[in-house]
């Protein structure tokens, strides 16, 4: 692994992380942009795994988004366009061509393949992975506002229950009542994985509303490139489905998988199945 900092447009640092071939031409580079409150060392076991999947010559450009990690915080004036503009900074610091965007970071991926349509940046590939994109209001975004003050309160089980609901909509965990939630994830939020979460939070309340405050439309993003891939998990909640294959029948020539196996967090895990699709949507 190599990493370096890269300097944004408005100043601020990128933390960038390389695996693979360092020095791999444009179109044998992947960028991997993360979901919320997720940095780019928690990719490190699939971006391993997938430059193994890709083969020699193969790099995966792996970096921390804006408030996590060894980035800089978000700045004040925050918004989608921050994102955009990060994406085409790590494209121009590494050439890469090649984008796959999971979670939250695939709404990224795809607001950025949107921005970019027709100009240099618009990459070659561009795959998502249980993308989370507000499509013709697919996502009930209610819960935000609780959220976001649950955090500016420091109510850190509130705000876990909040944001565990408001994510997983449509599966057994949103129907668990919110103060036993909130209770049980005030016990849990002592371990290493959710103090994560905790000390992730302030940055999170501004990307998850950025990211679906506003409702998109499939139209939207039909000027997205030919060759995009959809994916999603079977096991992943109902919402990512449904914005996929609102995607995938605007977006002319795209593609949509279902990974049998695949649940929302199959990208971090580096679970098999899904690293080899990927490896062979990007090689073929």
């Amino acid at each position: 692994m190599r990493e370096q900092s890269i300097r944004t447009h408005d100043g601020g640092e990128l933390a960038l992380y390389t695996y693979g071939a360092e020095d791999a031409p444009g179109e044998r580079r992947v960028i991997v942009i993360g979901g919320a409150f997720l940095t780019a060392l928690i990719y490190r076991p699939f971006s391993i795994a997938l430059a193994k999947g890709l083969g020699p010559g193969w790099a995966v450009d792996v970096y921390d988004r804006r408030g996590r990690g060894k980035s800089t915080e978000q700045p004040q004036d925050y918004s989608m366009a921050t994102e955009i503009a990060d994406v085409r900074t790590i494209m121009d610091a590494t050439g890469a061509r090649n984008i796959l965007g999971h979670s939250l970071g695939g709404s990224v991926a795809l607001n950025a393949a949107q921005a970019f349509a027709g100009t240099r940046h618009e990459p070659d590939k561009l795959a998502v992975y249980d993308a989370a994109v507000n499509i013709d209001g697919s996502m009930d975004t209610d819960w935000l506002d609780g959220f976001a003050d649950a955090v500016d309160k420091g109510e850190v089980g509130r705000a876990l229950a909040r944001m565990k609901r408001g994510m997983n909509q449509g599966t057994a965990l949103a129907k668990v009542p919110e103060p036993v939630l909130a209770g049980l994830m005030a016990i849990v939020s002592h371990t290493k994985v959710n103090q994560l979460f905790r000390d992730l939070m302030p940055s999170g309340v501004g990307e998850l509303k950025a990211a679906f405050e506003a409702a998109d439309t499939p139209r939207d993003f039909s000027v997205l490139p030919s060759t995009t891939h959809f994916m999603v998990g079977k096991k992943s909640p109902k919402f990512y489905k449904v914005a996929a294959s609102r995607l995938n029948r605007a977006v002319p020539g795209s593609t949509l998988e279902v990974s049998p196996t695949g649940f929302h967090g199959s990208v971090p895990a580096a679970v098999k199945e899904l690293v080899s699709d990927i490896s062979a949507y990007f090689t073929r």
